[in-house]
């Protein structure tokens, strides 16, 4: 639990000092998301990349 408190002080002493309360959560939801993100790749649950370009070349084009 040491090591979680520690790295999210680190988080937010890395941000500028006029930071709001609002860029500090945002930035600690972005580092969970992608830290879950590369979980699931390094468990094999990721999408391989060709597929990833498939996927994106159905999306509709404006």
């Amino acid at each position: 639990m040491r090591d979680v408190k520690n790295k999210v002080i680190s988080l937010v002493e890395s941000l500028p000092d006029n930071v709001t309360l609002d860029d500090i959560m945002a930035e600690l939801y972005f580092k969970l998301e992608v830290d879950a993100g590369l979980a699931e790749l390094d468990e094999g649950r990721g999408i391989p990349h060709n597929r990833v370009k498939e996927r994106i070349g159905k999306w509709p084009k404006k």
